[in-house]
């Protein structure tokens, strides 16, 4: 099989049904006009515009047989996950969300949904995921910043949420959010083609010197784009450990159990990427439906030449595995 493990859908039935109960959520505004949505949280600016493409399933089928890809893993909207929310509504909110993806990805066996979890609050993101995995989901998606445009995902507070993932063997994919804290991506569009890559970096590094990885090592952690810049500074990151005796955690030990996608769009990164990483950790990724996702996912795996059981393990075998594709 030739599994996309990462994709984006915002079902437009969930959109029908917040704009038919507004009141269900009392911190979320709809923002409707001739079909173009877009949503706020906690009183915030509203999110981009929900794209049509990110929100139905026809397109989405037809551009996959284009592709060649047999199956996707679809995670939620990075920007619709509401981590700004109080902790209960959150809550709700991401059963809210992730009742309408499974309902969303079921009208076809070649679509699997991603959870999303209210990570403003450990406990409660916990409860969710537990709930999601028995509900079927293939794992769930987390963004980089559980406080929505702030916060570390090695806090405390979401101790319990990595416990529960361990305990239940759950798929955790992480991607970076929207925004990046930093004004000098504002121009150039440098937000897509440079802050998502810090984001993921920045936030994983904390991670692997907090020994997060090693504390709860059952759980199957993948990082989007590539990982960041991770596999490249890798030898950094062990500096700095190595400087610092006794302070940090190993690094180099945590990166050890990664996986990572493959949306690089250079074929000498793939490669590169594979090498540090080792192709079995390595898994196909598009990045659909956005404009800086991979139009043609599986070119760039195969102009990396790797070899033909190196090739099937980044294409999908790996991916049937670890979501448990049938």
């Amino acid at each position: 099989m030739i599994i996309d493990t990462h994709a984006h859908f915002t079902p437009d039935a969930m959109l029908k049904a917040l704009q038919a109960a507004p009141a269900k959520f009392p911190n979320v505004e709809l923002l409707a006009k001739d079909n173009a949505y877009r949503l706020a949280f906690a009183g915030g600016v509203p999110t981009r515009p929900v794209a049509p493409k990110l929100r139905e399933t026809a397109e989405r089928l037809a551009w996959m047989d284009k592709t060649g890809l047999d199956a996707q893993v679809c995670g939620g909207w990075l920007d619709s996950f509401g981590y700004e929310l109080p902790a209960e509504e959150g809550a709700n909110w991401s059963r809210f969300v992730n009742e309408h993806l499974m309902l969303g990805t079921s009208s076809s066996a070649r679509l699997a949904p991603l959870a999303t979890v209210p990570l403003q609050s450990g406990k409660l993101a916990a409860q969710v995921l537990e709930e999601a995995v028995k509900a079927g989901f293939a794992g769930a998606m987390i963004g980089t910043q559980p406080k929505g445009s702030a916060g570390t995902l090695d806090d405390p507070d979401l101790d319990p949420f990595w416990e529960a993932a361990s305990a239940l063997k759950a798929v955790i994919y992480l991607h970076p959010m929207f925004g990046c804290g930093d004004t000098r991506l504002d121009d150039f569009d440098m937000i897509n083609a440079v802050g998502r890559g810090v984001d993921t970096t920045t936030a994983v590094a904390r991670m692997l010197f907090s020994g997060h990885f090693l504390k709860y090592p059952d759980m199957t952690f993948v990082l989007s784009h590539g990982g960041g810049a991770l596999p490249y500074m890798l030898g950094r990151l062990e500096r700095n450990r190595d400087i610092h005796p006794g302070e940090y955690a190993d690094p180099a030990a945590g990166f050890a159990k990664l996986y990572f996608d493959s949306v690089l769009f250079s074929w000498q990164a793939l490669r590169f990427l594979t090498k540090v990483v080792g192709p079995e950790k390595v898994m196909l990724g598009s990045d659909y439906p956005f404009p800086i996702g991979d139009p043609d996912p599986t070119k760039v795996v195969r102009a990396a030449k790797l070899s033909e059981t190196e090739t099937k393990q980044v294409l999908g075998d790996t991916a049937q595995k670890i979501f448990k594709i049938k």
